[in-house]
């Protein structure tokens, strides 16, 4: 059962935060598609659907309403930003119908066409992961930037369009990991990391931190907030004093959640971290065997230890 509230946006009824009160107040985060709890900030909920009216108005007034279709409005990122038809021929087309296609496919600009190509991956990838409009639309003009500077020029299309999207992530606040990426990609993952590289290069974006991730895998992992707070704070501290050099965010995230829970009473196997946040077991357990030696500066002053820091596991 749902059912719809004022910004058209649907959860189920049932939907409340374990920690707090049935009343408890949610708010629904509509970048990153999450519901927040508003008393501990745990996030009980994701991937949030928009079932508002998808049409618009292109009048040229503000206050037209008129849903009428009459055709795309312009579209910054192509190179000619025109009302132009597209000639598509299908099965039982005379040749006349294939002659005007293939003249306009002589005639219309080569970086338009990869473009055209590039949005379409750039949707159909977004869709498998439900990533958001604002996200679509930072990955297409993030790739429409890549196009012009020749910045990937020769990489596989589906690499490019993973980049571009791994990175709007990251813009947007709302980072996906590389796993993530690649499994929609249908590409490996040596070419994605590739891409990644010249785009970061080439734009001078500020690399992803583990402190990016604990929200959503501390709310898929049914941790409270002080355990995430530990996490972040336990992350933090690891990478200022150096502890994890050469260990990828992913890694240390996973490890400080894993760290964290089992100080507390909501302990989850290194298996359940790795599951959650796509890092291996085997990653999880060396990587906290690295923070194991200074756990006790690791923690947060305040944090309420259920297990004493000599009791943790060695592994």
């Amino acid at each position: 059962i749902v059912f719809q509230n004022a910004n058209s946006l649907l959860f189920p009824m049932s939907l409340s935060c374990p920690d707090c009160p049935p009343n408890a107040h949610l708010i629904e985060d509509h970048r990153a598609g999450d519901v927040i709890c508003r008393e501990c900030g745990r996030v009980v909920g994701d991937r949030l659907v928009d079932v508002g009216t998808e049409w618009r108005s292109f009048s040229n007034e503000r206050s037209g309403t008129d849903p009428s279709r009459v055709g795309a409005p312009e579209n910054p990122l192509m190179g000619a930003s025109d009302l132009s038809t597209s000639i598509a021929v299908g099965f039982g087309s005379s040749d006349g119908d294939q002659s005007l296609a293939n003249a306009q496919r002589r005639s219309s600009n080569n970086s338009d066409r990869q473009m055209i190509q590039g949005m379409t991956h750039i949707r159909e990838m977004s869709d498998r992961i439900h990533l958001t409009r604002a996200i679509q639309d930072r990955a297409a003009l993030l790739f429409r930037q890549m196009l012009d500077g020749k910045t990937l020029r020769g990489k596989n299309i589906a690499a490019q369009v993973a980049s571009c999207l791994y990175v709007a992530c990251r813009q947007e606040g709302v980072p996906r990991t590389l796993k993530e990426i690649i499994a929609v990609a249908g590409c490996s993952s040596r070419e994605v990391k590739k891409c990644i590289k010249l785009i970061i290069r080439s734009s001078e974006n500020g690399l992803i931190t583990s402190e990016d991730f604990m929200s959503r895998f501390c709310g898929n992992l049914d941790l409270p907030h002080p355990v995430q707070r530990a996490a972040t704070h336990i992350a933090r501290v690891a990478k200022e004093l150096d502890l994890v050099a050469g260990r990828s965010p992913i890694s240390i995230a996973a490890a400080a959640i894993y760290m964290a829970s089992q100080a507390s009473a909501y302990k989850k196997t290194a298996k359940e971290v790795g599951e959650i946040t796509g890092a291996a077991e085997v990653t999880v357990k060396q990587t906290f065997r690295l923070l194991r030696p200074d756990a006790a500066r690791l923690f947060p002053d305040n944090f309420a230890f259920e297990t004493p820091i000599d009791q943790l596991p060695a592994s």
